[in-house]
């Protein structure tokens, strides 16, 4: 598929509002979401290393982009990576079995019953496009916690690599789009407001071709 300076402004403008531009705040945990993007671990690492929380959780099974990629678990290639930047393992937990966010926010909450902690603050660690869609989910699943979102600091421009185009990325970001609109319906995120512009440029990038990530309703 083509990629032309229109597609790269509009699908600026979808990256944009797919950020939330939390500031960082001190925390119980870094809970860091599994995915295909490797960055997101170093990321959690960084944050670790900083200061900004004791524990990490990564949590995340083989999901929709990694079941034929990898053979290992999201979280368990995560902590590895996050182990290699030098956190210490007994600073990890691991949930391993979830497949998508509202799994990740189920199987977290286990986890952390079965260890018998509580915390209240997190920083959810995601890749730079799902940070508003992890924001929502966490809101509408576990609302009586409190969240900041954050992700690898990369410019879009920058993001696409060896492991994922540029037209994937267009793709997933534009899936993602649709969810956040059609999934407070479902009761699976809270309601975010979607800029008429923001709506505007999704749509031309379905007309394009760029609909492979959709939901079929």
């Amino acid at each position: 598929m083509e990629i032309t300076p229109e597609v790269l402004t509009l699908a600026q403008k979808i990256w944009d509002y797919h950020h939330v531009n939390h500031q960082l705040v001190p925390s119980d945990c870094i809970l860091t979401l599994g995915s295909h993007d490797t960055r997101v671990a170093h990321r959690a690492a960084e944050l670790y290393h900083q200061g900004w929380a004791p524990l990490l959780i990564f949590s995340g099974g083989l999901g929709r982009l990694t079941e034929g990629m990898w053979t290992e678990s999201e979280a368990a290639r995560f902590a590895r990576i996050a182990v290699e930047a030098g956190v210490p393992p007994e600073a990890i937990l691991l949930e391993d079995k979830s497949t998508n966010t509202g799994e990740n926010i189920q199987f977290v909450q286990q986890l952390l019953q079965q260890k018998r902690l509580n915390p209240q603050q997190f920083i959810v660690v995601q890749k730079p496009y799902m940070e508003r869609r992890s924001y929502a989910t966490f809101k509408q699943n576990w609302p009586e916690k409190s969240f900041v979102v954050t992700s690898p600091q990369i410019r879009f421009a920058d993001y696409p690599n060896d492991e994922i185009s540029i037209e994937q990325v267009i793709q997933i970001m534009v899936g993602d789009l649709q969810r956040i609109k059609i999934y407070p319906q479902k009761g699976f995120q809270v309601y975010q407001e979607i800029p008429e512009d923001v709506w505007a440029a999704y749509e031309q990038l379905v007309a394009m071709g760029f609909s492979k990530q959709l939901v079929r309703e």
